[in-house]
């Protein structure tokens, strides 16, 4: 493939590719991620050669254990990184690519250097204490209640789908600690070490018979207000930060996952008609959201925030990713449900059922279109009747 490369490019992409090629040797075929313990460790070490050799964060500074890189730099290893099935899904990146960003922008001087080195390192892994059966994609109407008692907070609440809380150290979490204003001011950010007493996770069966998901309750919950991040009730702007950085983070490539090729692939294979027409689309919107990351990664480089554009992207990889799934799959009739063996189509089935997942996770499609028509395009926003009234009295 032309990359089109500048030399200082291909020079880098050449000295990935002969270190992944030591390193990553072993990462050939699917891992077994049924094996909870043992993937785990395996993402654990994955993580720490990263950061040894300057990959796990190449655009921060040297003195930071990056490489004093360029966004272009970041995306050439993923691409070349993405060539392996090395674990490097959201059982790390929450912590590299959402909690730690958040705390390095929003944190405290101790609390940059007590996170980021052993998050980069793979010493701690995190998961996400957002959704709760009645926040999700309205994200604001969280129910958890932080209560403060002398230098500690008393977490009560429930949330729920949160990835890998089973294996992971710590946690960002959400709650509530004002009822008596507007939903969105009354929320605080907290760092929370999941193996404090209080916590119980509990995972929650899949479809595909894994349990990457948890419900997770707390109860009498405390923690100390030196893990809170920002100010008390400002919860909501720190969130943010985390959110944008998710949908970011949510187009890269994977092995895992097909692509339109792969999908054009299967349905020569079959030797039933293509629609062309909506071929072509999706090929499209694949390299237009390679691109369009391209772009975001460099609007971050340069001290940014990309905001609500973000959006865009998740947006149409997870319908991209519905809609070639499915050609395939229909294309391959019966022999798409019975895929046993079958290494391309069990990668069919996989990427249908995670773009359902996707169209939800990290913002719903109707959400992530009302942001974009409201901050983007400038549309009129839609009513909300509770905005300005404080949240004990919402229904």
């Amino acid at each position: 493939m032309d990359f089109n490369d500048s030399p200082q490019e291909a020079q880098f992409r050449a000295e990935v590719r002969s270190w992944l090629e030591q390193q990553a040797g072993g990462y050939r075929q699917p891992l077994d991620t049924a094996d909870v313990s043992g993937y785990t460790a395996k993402a654990r070490d994955w993580q720490r050669k990263k950061a040894d050799a300057g990959y796990a964060a190449i655009r921060w500074p040297r003195a930071e254990g990056g490489l004093d890189g360029t966004p272009m730099m970041e995306v050439i290893f993923a691409e070349e990184e993405a060539r392996y099935h090395v674990p490097v899904g959201p059982l790390v990146t929450i912590g590299t690519t959402m909690a730690v960003p958040t705390i390095r922008k929003h944190g405290s001087p101790e609390q940059i250097e007590q996170f980021t080195r052993p998050t980069l390192y793979g010493d701690i892994l995190w998961c996400q204490l957002f959704s709760e059966p009645s926040a999700g994609s309205d994200l604001a109407n969280v129910r958890t209640r932080a209560v403060r008692d002398g230098d500690d907070w008393v977490i009560n609440g429930q949330k729920v789908w949160t990835s890998w809380a089973h294996v992971a150290d710590w946690g960002i979490l959400l709650a509530r600690t004002d009822a008596n204003v507007p939903k969105h001011k009354g929320l605080t950010f907290f760092l929370v070490d999941m193996r404090s007493a209080g916590i119980d996770v509990r995972p929650i069966q899949q479809i595909s018979g894994e349990s990457e998901f948890n419900e997770v309750f707390l109860t009498d919950l405390r923690i100390p207000d030196a893990n809170r991040i920002g100010a008390v009730g400002e919860g909501w702007k720190v969130a943010i930060t985390t959110l944008m950085n998710e949908r970011i983070n949510a187009v890269g490539d994977s092995l895992s996952l097909p692509s339109v090729p792969e999908m054009l692939q299967q349905v020569r294979q079959s030797g039933k008609g293509l629609d062309k027409h909506r071929a072509a689309q999706l090929l499209t919107q694949e390299l237009g959201l390679r691109f369009f990351r391209f772009r975001l990664l460099t609007s971050l480089s340069k001290g940014e925030t990309p905001g609500a554009i973000s959006a865009m992207s998740k947006l149409v990889h997870a319908n991209m990713l519905q809609d070639l799934s499915a050609m395939a799959l229909e294309s391959a009739g019966l022999d798409g449900i019975c895929a046993d063996g079958d290494s391309l189509m069990e990668k069919f089935q996989h990427g249908y059922d995670w773009a359902a997942a996707l169209r939800i996770a990290g913002g719903t499609d109707e959400i992530l279109r009302n942001q974009i028509a409201e901050r983007v395009l400038g549309l009129p926003g839609e009513i909300r009747v509770d905005k300005d009234i404080p949240f004990s009295e919402c229904r």
